[in-house]
């Protein structure tokens, strides 16, 4: 399907699609995909220059469907406020592999044994995710990207496309996101094995209609807690008992709010996702690093030539907002046109996408304002 086809609701794409390469397809680890397809979604279309293209990099449970889960930056007569003008720009965002939402992952046949991956599929990168979106890029003829945007799991694909793709990024925004801390590394490893200790995960080759349910619920649950701040939970739950009139003083297993909540979030997801791509979604979160393939962080930095916006989360504590600064800092340190902005929400991690009305006002400038120069190094966005 050509890219500029189709004409349909702003908040739906303008085309969705697959992309399928012709060609093994080799990972960092030295191990190839026989086949890869990624699903891709745009919105608007690829002007005559071909320069108006913004890759937004979803986080670990997103689609392809940007306006599905960040409709708040698209500019409709109902959101004036948004930042997307599809009247202008080109929206394109593809699944990454290892997903579950139409991209080769574990859920897809593996060539070499006409079965399903499960836990055969191999660890991916946030570099093999960089490479293989360059490669549907390359298909769609679209060279140099005026932005790569995305949050969490989304942001370390930004500054891995500056860093691996310097040629073709003019700016770069990450949202929340930086190297795990041991905290971040800690908790991804209890997810993981809440899932490897259900007793349907069968070492990842579970059916599908008995896959490790209790075990994702419970990785899921235990993701919320990071996500969330101690603040927002004090406001909305307290030590309230759970509102469909449980009392957990009486039993073992009557909840308080809070823990309703948690099981609630816990269920909902499983309903979405698959136990075996949050094992390699989660892995491939533990070992971002900017240093990946290049002899040190300094030297991958000085790769950089795209202007640079981190964003921290005040409340975030899986990534927190002083983690996000001091890599804005290094970053400066080896010459990249790189600033810092404060994204101020009660809603910890989640507020890129829970107060993603806010954030599209610390966005605008830096997606279609001017240049920073690079005897302003130092400068912060307000």
């Amino acid at each position: 399907m050509a890219l500029n086809s189709v004409k349909t609701d702003a908040l739906m794409p303008t085309t969705e699609g697959d992309f399928i390469l012709g060609r093994p397809f080799t990972l960092v680890s030295g191990q190839a995909l026989p086949e890869l397809k990624l699903h891709y979604a745009v919105y608007g279309k690829v002007n005559e220059q071909r320069d108006n293209v913004i890759l937004v990099c979803h986080a670990l449970s997103g689609s392809a469907r940007v306006g599905e889960w960040w409709p708040q930056l698209f500019l409709t007569a109902e959101n004036p406020a948004g930042v997307f003008d599809l009247a202008r720009d080109c929206i394109v965002c593809a699944n990454v592999p290892g997903s579950c939402y139409g991209s080769t992952g574990p859920q897809s046949l593996n060539p070499a044994t006409g079965k399903l991956y499960g836990a055969d599929f191999p660890l991916v990168t946030v570099r093999d995710w960089v490479q293989a979106q360059a490669l549907l890029l390359d298909h769609f003829g679209i060279g140099t990207l005026r932005a790569v945007l995305g949050g969490s799991l989304g942001g370390m694909q930004a500054m891995q496309w500056a860093i691996d793709q310097p040629q073709r990024v003019q700016r770069c925004i990450a949202v929340g996101a930086a190297p795990l801390t041991a905290m971040g590394l800690a908790l991804n490893h209890l997810q993981r094995l809440a899932i490897r200790n259900d007793k349907h995960w069968q070492n990842g080759q579970y059916d599908l209609t008995q896959a490790p349910l209790a075990g994702l619920a419970l990785a899921r649950a235990i993701a919320m807690l990071s996500y969330k701040s101690e603040e927002l939970f004090a406001e909305r739950y307290a030590r309230n008992p759970n509102r469909n009139g449980e009392n957990p003083s009486r039993s073992l297993t009557e909840r308080y709010d809070v823990g309703g909540y948690l099981d609630y979030q816990g269920e909902s997801f499983t309903r979405r996702f698959d136990a075996n791509s949050y094992l390699i979604l989660t892995k491939a979160m533990d070992d971002f690093h900017p240093a990946q393939g290049y002899e040190s962080e300094a030297a991958a930095f000085r790769r950089i030539t795209a202007q640079v916006l981190l964003v921290g989360i005040s409340s975030d504590w899986l990534f927190p907002a002083v983690e996000v600064k001091a890599l804005s800092e290094r970053m400066r340190q080896e010459g990249v046109r790189a600033a810092y902005a404060e994204l101020e929400s009660s809603h910890g991690h989640d507020g890129f996408l829970a107060d993603a009305a806010a954030l599209a006002r610390l966005l605008r400038d830096a997606l279609h304002g001017p240049a920073i120069s690079p005897s302003s190094l130092h400068a912060q966005l307000p």
